[in-house]
């Protein structure tokens, strides 16, 4: 499978990364990517950039030694109620957005409680990524999100980090071979990302690729092979 982009990933300015933009884009050059996301997390995750960041990413070129940038966020699913930690005036500032279930802010429920919590995000006419809704953060009832994800054309990341051993995210594995299993069968496309924070995992989407091929999951269904259907598949941001 050719890989043609990465939209998720993570530099020094999130606060817990360890390489800087331009390092992250020769990596993606490196490798051949023609899409390289950059998505910063939002104020819920200690030491994280201040709202300013995002204001100011009208200065940043959105072409790099021959590689397309998209800039946005990381955003923070705080609730069951899909309540988010940025302000509507700086989603509008954004190329990409992304929101995700992270333990240091989120206030958990029951299963059905977090799913409709994680299904009001997917229904946010903003949010277009949902990140790693399947590494067993938060207790999730699939096939509703399944669902919901392709009625309001939402992407669901299959994330390589939280499937690394390392990460000691124990259902990760599981919970993600069943989300491709209910994506495969509702003809759900998703994206898969490397959630890199250092320069050296830029399109690292080796244990994601595995899944791939041990549930079968259709190379038509992934969204990383061609940025045109990428964008084309995204829903815009409200005018």
């Amino acid at each position: 499978m050719q890989i043609a982009l990465d939209v998720h990933t993570h530099t020094i300015v999130s606060g817990h990364a360890f390489s800087s933009m331009q390092e992250m884009v020769q990596e993606a050059a490196r490798k051949g990517l023609q899409l390289l996301g950059i998505t910063e997390h939002t104020p819920g995750i200690p030491g994280t950039c201040d709202l300013i960041y995002f204001r100011n990413l009208h200065v940043v070129p959105r072409r790099m030694y021959g590689v397309e940038l998209m800039l946005g966020a990381e955003i923070n699913i705080l609730d069951t109620q899909g309540n988010i930690d940025l302000p509507e005036e700086y989603m509008q500032m954004l190329d990409l957005r992304i929101a995700g279930i992270h333990s240091l802010c989120y206030k958990p429920g029951t299963a059905e409680e977090n799913t409709h919590g994680m299904i009001c995000a997917i229904s946010n006419p903003y949010i277009q990524i949902i990140s790693h809704p399947a590494d067993g953060t938060a207790q999730l009832l699939f096939e509703p999100i399944v669902k919901a994800a392709k009625e309001h054309h939402t992407l669901l990341e299959i994330n390589n980090s939280s499937l690394r051993p390392t990460r000691g995210k124990v259902k990760a594995l599981t919970n993600n071979m069943a989300l491709l299993r209910l994506c495969k069968q509702y003809q759900v496309p998703v994206i898969l990302g490397s959630d890199a924070h250092i320069s050296f995992d830029v399109a690292g989407l080796d244990y994601a690729l595995d899944l791939v091929r041990r549930t079968e999951f259709p190379e038509a269904l992934i969204m990383n092979t061609s940025v045109e259907r990428f964008k084309s598949y995204l829903k815009s941001s409200p005018q």
